[in-house]
């Protein structure tokens, strides 16, 4: 399976920019991570039979929810793709229920940038793209926004 935009570019248009979901999208999948390892360390740091049965089970749980979280992230970041062309902005969603947005760069009237304190810090927030006549469109939680903005409004 190939990359949308490779499939949809016209003649003579060329991707300038890629970007993707950030990997801030995971932070769920960690915590629970991190909460099972310690779930283990406990359980093998306490002699108590009860104590240690009760952890392993607590331990397995939280890794299965952190199982799920990781394949979910992983899944909805490989079926995410978002690129400036030449000519246009594409966003595009999903794998069997497919969601794409696609606006010419002659009809984007601004980009707006949203990140939080977090998001400054490491470099991921929100980008909405207002069109003219075409409505608006948010594209949430993607790597590097100001990159990606400065690929659409530099002309």
């Amino acid at each position: 399976m190939g990359r949308y935009i490779d499939d949809i570019l016209q003649p003579g248009e060329k991707v300038l920019y890629s970007t993707n979901v950030h990997w801030i999208f995971y932070w769920r999948a960690i915590a629970a991570w991190i909460v099972a390892v310690i779930l283990l360390i406990l359980s093998r740091a306490t002699i108590t039979e009860g104590i240690i049965l009760l952890c392993l089970s607590a331990s397995a749980v939280v890794a299965l929810a952190a199982l799920y979280w990781s394949a979910k992230a992983w899944f909805y970041r490989w079926t995410t793709e978002t690129d400036v062309t030449n000519l246009r902005v594409v966003h595009k969603t999903g794998f069997i229920k497919r969601r794409t947005f696609e606006m010419s760069l002659d009809k984007v009237e601004s980009v707006d940038v949203n990140q939080s304190i977090p998001g400054r810090i490491l470099n991921y927030g929100d980008v909405t793209v207002q069109g003219v006549g075409e409505g608006k469109e948010t594209i949430a939680t993607i790597a590097s926004p100001l990159a990606f903005r400065n690929f659409i409004t530099a002309r």
